[in-house]
């Protein structure tokens, strides 16, 4: 039995997949959200959260990116994520792991660093 003061919620979440990205750089680590195709719902860089100069490229500063972008995704309906990294920084490791410890559910973890296959064309040989 329900009474006058018993509040019943209706507001019902619905339960969503979406891709997370993240960019590792030596200089800066940037998060984003999208939906499954390909849309930006959110993103969080490493500056926007107050990190400023050296410290931008830390790998705390990459898992403080992670844990903020994973909260924000699941206050917005987000459960299960597909997670896809990318660059040579420090964080990329700290962030995956920050991830993983949020209530979200990797489903699938990518690696799309480009790899380069074989290089710049090589200077002129030196004339004497």
């Amino acid at each position: 039995m329900i009474t006058k003061n018993t509040k019943i919620s209706k507001k019902f979440i619905e339960k969503k997949d979406g891709i997370i990205h993240i960019q590792t750089t030596s200089n800066n680590t940037i998060a984003t959200l999208t939906d499954m195709q390909g849309n930006t719902i959110y993103f969080v860089s490493a500056g926007s959260l107050g990190f400023k100069n050296s410290r931008k490229s830390t790998t705390y500063a990459s898992g403080v990116v992670a844990e903020d972008l994973a909260m924000k995704a699941y206050k917005s309906g987000y459960r299960n994520v597909i997670v896809k990294v990318k660059g040579l920084g420090f964080g990329k490791r700290t962030a995956v792991r920050s991830l993983q410890k949020s209530n979200l559910i990797v489903t699938q973890l990518q690696e799309v660093t480009p790899i380069v296959y074989n290089g710049c064309r090589p200077p002129k040989k030196r004339r004497t």
